[in-house]
């Protein structure tokens, strides 16, 4: 068995405290799993692959490259989802034309007034790449600040929903993706996240924090388990899905 991402970076103290603690045990997956895909867009991976230093030349919030392997893993989890009808969450920004909104975003990064298009297209930084466009019993949301919970629609649709885990893609790592995971661990739901379909700037932010997260609030799996699961579920778990015309 492979050892994980962030095994590199501990130290053998490290090891030893997170054995004799007990953290990291598997809590498993849940009954009724949603899918939550996070940010995926063009501000965070870019219009095309290309090395990141390439890409944050245009894209200050790109993740380079490794956005795209993600996107690739996040296709396949999609389309697995999609055949069992799980629900399909997105998020995505939300910001005024005149970014009075941003708030605190722009106290910690020199550009954070840029607004950048893919070339030669109308869609802006926000708009969720093509290659996992949001279907039509798929939901969006849209949200401010790091968490997909701080002031959205997100609970009270998983609770209209009726479901109880969440399978977690998306980035970054150590930002949007953490602080969802750690807001769905306080709401009590089983949170399983999927380590080929997230990604960083940071390689070292990215593999710290699926450790922390591993540790603390969340299972770290890899694609292929996440698959299984999802084949393992019967049919028909979501009757209410956006499209149903149930009521």
């Amino acid at each position: 068995m492979s050892k994980p991402i962030w095994d590199a970076f501990l130290t053998e103290r490290d090891r030893q405290v997170f054995e004799a603690s007990g953290y990291g045990a598997l809590q498993g997956f849940g009954k009724r799993p949603a899918i939550l895909v996070i940010d995926v867009n063009y501000n965070f991976c870019g219009d095309r692959p290309e090395p990141i230093l390439e890409s944050i030349k245009r894209w200050r919030n790109s993740c380079g490259a490794e956005a795209w392997e993600g996107v690739a893993a996040i296709r396949k989890l999609i389309d697995a989802g999609r055949g069992k009808g799980l629900p399909i969450l997105y998020t995505t920004g939300l910001r005024r034309e005149d970014d009075w909104d941003a708030g605190s975003w722009a106290w910690k990064n020199s550009r954070s007034a840029e607004r950048v298009r893919p070339t030669g297209m109308q869609a802006d930084g926000n708009t969720i790449v093509p290659e996992i466009a949001p279907g039509p019993n798929d939901l969006i949301v849209y949200k401010q600040k790091p968490s997909a919970f701080h002031g959205t629609n997100l609970m009270s649709w998983l609770m209209l929903l009726g479901a109880d885990s969440l399978i977690v893609t998306g980035t970054t790592t150590s930002g949007c993706v953490r602080a969802t995971v750690l807001d769905a661990f306080s709401n009590n739901f089983r949170v399983s996240i999927v380590e080929e379909g997230c990604f960083d700037r940071s390689q070292a932010s990215h593999a710290i924090n699926l450790c922390d997260m591993h540790a603390k609030y969340a299972d770290v799996i890899k694609l292929e388990e996440s698959l299984s699961f999802i084949q393992s579920l019967p049919a028909g778990l979501f009757p209410n899905l956006p499209g149903s015309n149930q009521r």
